[in-house]
């Protein structure tokens, strides 16, 4: 099971931590760590070992000075499964050392040409059965991969059960079986193998996953007194910007936004589908991926004109063998109960764009892709994010906006009454993964503030290369715009008024005054604790109030009397969705978009003097 082309955005919350003995409380939290291992490994008496009497037991000396990882569904849930990284520090006490003795291991060390202090022991990967169906053993392999390339180690080593297939499981990470070294250990009652990885080689397929997760380490970090593994975990962190989908068995909640793709050729992902078709979730399947596949083919030759029995038998050398159930993937949508069958990734993206070409070719579609594009704002920001999925402009996203959605905010918005209360971030990223669920999109309903500022614009999964601004409050204008100048990143926003289209080349202009220089000297140092009409005043400023709307100019004063807020349509933001579209994929492509405002009014352009008929 993954939940993107790369593994990212799994449903799963991880917390790391390191225990010292002589920390306070240490015992009993290791005691705790040693009970949920012993639990899981004990299997409901597969192995009798792991319990005495009637108590779980899996002592073991490395337990004080390592790093451990414990993974639950959701925060306030039951822990569901736990990693082990041994730092060079506590290499005496190595797993592995003890199972080959001292001697042999050193020489292993040697012949390998690695040193005792850049090599780091990953052990007691533990997962429940249900959780590991639903890939937790994947992402918890490949978060303790990342922490110790984080820390620096250049090797690390294990010992690695063959009954149920974990040393191949290892092997999919890059990891190798040391030759000579299995035999029969009766505490496991399998055969036992030690495993050597080498991070300059890589993570084998799993190899973006742990590059992803090997800059996001620190962010799971926490203090060992935040947590108590016996009880279900209340304080254990999720991540606000990196939160995403919902395994089969949880229910959807307003957190929920990012789809679980299963591909069935998987094994594990054949298992978990049954169980989702199982479970009761499933609400509605839509299978149309007989109609995908002739699309497919007929849009790779479109000159042919594929019909017929020849356009069978296209579809059969496309499937090769394959069965259709088992061709492509299968995306479940947690928050509406939809099991949708898609073409791979590829081959998806492929047809879906496919009528873009003539005015946007595949090259260029491509280089759209591998652009991350960050968006402040989720209501006139919300058309244009939207805009950019359709149209394929960026594969990655950032979406801040600390507002949920309200009654009100229905006059202009793509949602409906089943999202009241739900926040624009999550509504927009759901509707931008139910046209693409591949896009890589992370979202901070927190709103932009001091603390978020950089790991919105260079943190998470990778650094924004456009910014469309489309918020209320004029610190954030102005501070991410100051931040935007920095990076050298260009800047898109519509007013909303009158088709006002503002771009800032900060990209080509590294000393572009912002805002055009009409704010003059003003800095987001400024504009704190502002108040009503001072805020009103600002944003005035920042359109030009000698050139907005007479409808605009009339509201203004009766705002807070009349008029409950700022007067927006549906299709101003629709038309700002696509003019922020137009500028940003020029942007992107390199085509020209200079630095400017320019106004496409639709009450000018529509009037009856500029018909062309005659």
């Amino acid at each position: 099971m993954k939940t993107d082309g790369v593994g990212s955005e799994v449903p799963w919350c991880v917390s790391a931590f390191r225990v010292g003995p002589q920390e306070p409380g240490a015992v009993e939290l290791v005691g705790q760590i040693r009970r949920l291992r012993a639990r899981i490994l004990f299997d409901g008496g597969r192995r009798p070992e792991f319990r005495d009497a009637e108590q779980y037991v899996d002592e073991q000396d490395l337990d004080f000075g390592a790093w451990h990882f414990v993974a639950w569904h959701r925060a306030g849930g039951p822990p569901v499964g736990y990693v082990r990284l041994s730092t060079p520090q506590v290499g005496t006490l190595f797993q592995s050392r003890a199972f080959l003795g001292a001697e042999e291991f050193e020489l292993l060390l040697l012949e390998q040409g690695l040193g005792a202090a850049e090599t780091f022991e990953h052990s007691r990967l533990v997962v429940e059965h249900r959780a590991r169906k639903l890939g937790l053993g994947i992402h918890l392999n490949a978060v303790a991969v990342a922490a110790a390339r984080h820390l620096g180690a250049k090797a690390m080593i294990g010992t690695s059960g063959t009954a149920d297939g974990q040393d191949r499981f290892h092997e999919r990470f890059g990891f190798r079986p040391v030759p000579g070294t299995r035999r029969y250990v009766e505490h496991y009652t399998e055969d036992v193998v030690i495993m050597l990885y080498r991070a300059a080689d890589g993570a084998g397929e799993h190899t973006r996953l742990v590059e992803r997760l090997e800059h996001s380490f620190p962010a799971i970090v926490v203090e060992p007194g935040q947590l108590c593994l016996d009880e279900a975990v209340t304080s254990a962190p999720v991540p606000p910007a990196r939160t995403g989908g919902v395994a089969p068995g949880e229910s959807a909640d307003a957190a929920c936004w990012r789809p679980v793709l299963f591909e069935p050729h998987r094994t594990e992902d054949r298992g978990a589908l049954d169980a989702l078709l199982g479970s009761g979730q499933v609400r509605e399947v839509f299978d149309t991926i007989g109609d995908q596949l002739k699309e497919l083919v007929k849009s790779r030759d479109p000159g042919q004109g594929l019909a017929g029995a020849a356009l069978a038998e296209a579809v059969q050398a496309q499937l090769a063998g394959v069965d259709p159930g088992e061709y492509g993937v299968w995306a479940w949508y947690p928050w509406s109960g939809r099991l949708v069958h898609l073409l791979p990734r590829e081959e998806f993206r492929l047809v879906r764009t496919d009528r873009n070409r003539g005015r946007i070719e595949r090259p260029q579609q491509r280089e759209l892709l591998a652009r991350r594009v960050g968006v402040i704002g989720l209501s006139v920001g919300s058309s244009a994010a939207l805009t950019f999925a359709m149209e394929g402009i960026g594969g990655a996203f950032k979406l801040a906006d600390f507002d949920d959605l309200s009654l009100s905010n229905l006059n202009r918005l793509r949602a409906g009454v089943h999202h009241l209360g739900l926040n624009k971030c999550v509504i927009a990223a759901r509707q931008m993964l139910e046209i693409d669920p591949w896009l890589d999109i992370e979202v901070y309903p927190g709103g932009l503030s001091e603390e978020s500022m950089d790991e919105f614009f260079t943190g998470g999964h990778g650094p924004i290369d456009l910014l469309v601004e489309e918020c209320d409050s004029p610190w954030v204008k102005i501070a991410a715009r100051e931040r935007a100048r920095e990076l050298g990143l260009p800047v898109v926003m519509d007013a909303n008024d009158r088709g006002l289209l503002d771009v800032e080349r900060f990209d080509l202009e590294p000393d572009r005054p912002l805002l055009h220089g009409l704010l003059g000297e003003t800095t987001s140092a400024d504009l704190r604790d502002l108040s009503f009409q001072q805020t009103v005043d600002l944003i005035l400023a920042m359109v030009d109030r000698t050139r907005i709307s007479p409808q605009l100019a009339a509201s203004i004063p009766q705002i807070g009397k009349t008029l409950s807020s700022w007067p927006q349509l549906a299709s101003g933001v629709a038309l700002g969705g696509a003019l922020c579209a137009e500028a940003a994929r020029r942007i992107l492509l390199g085509q020209p978009r200079p630095s400017g405002r320019f106004y496409t009014d639709l009450e000018a352009t529509t009037a009856a003097e500029r018909s062309t008929l005659v």
